[in-house]
């Protein structure tokens, strides 16, 4: 589609001036690609585990996928119930508009959970202080966890 606007008139003389309207054509920008229903999309994003994502934060990014925000926050809040209250790493692999949740926890995370400290409410209880022990084994199953991110070439 080509848009007509309108262009002012050169003002050579006074007297030779009407003020006529003319118009140009301005080549319309190129449209977005087709969405092919096929292809694999992943959209990566860090939210509280258990907890649904404001529309807001998902909309830009599921929304081009033609995908509900809503719905996909719903399918976040249930593929990230284990993790309750804890901050995580979101991979939501898209293919045929349906969304398929994988929780990639950082060893923060894990620590966090390793130490199973009650459920606190984010928005009254602020800076918090994670303090506890953990056994040489514990920490050594987060590390297990963490080998695949790892770059070394023996554990």
């Amino acid at each position: 589609l080509k848009a007509w606007h309108p262009v002012p008139p050169p003002r050579l003389c006074a007297h030779l001036y009407r003020p006529s309207l003319r118009l140009r054509r301005i080549p319309a920008t190129p449209m977005a690609p087709k969405f092919d229903p096929n292809e694999v999309k992943v959209v990566c994003l860090r939210q509280y585990g258990g907890e649904q994502a404001p529309s807001s934060v998902l909309a830009p990014k599921v929304g081009p996928l033609g995908m509900s925000p809503k719905k996909v926050g719903d399918d976040i809040v249930k593929g990230t119930s284990a993790w309750k209250g804890i901050r995580v790493t979101v991979r939501l692999t898209i293919q045929n508009r349906a969304a398929k949740v994988d929780v990639e926890p950082n060893a923060t995370s894990l620590v966090i959970k390793q130490l199973k400290e009650p459920l606190r409410d984010r928005k009254k209880t602020k800076n918090i202080k994670h303090s506890g022990n953990l056994t040489k084994q514990q920490l050594f199953e987060v590390c297990r966890q963490m080998r695949y991110k790892s770059l070394s070439k023996e554990f």
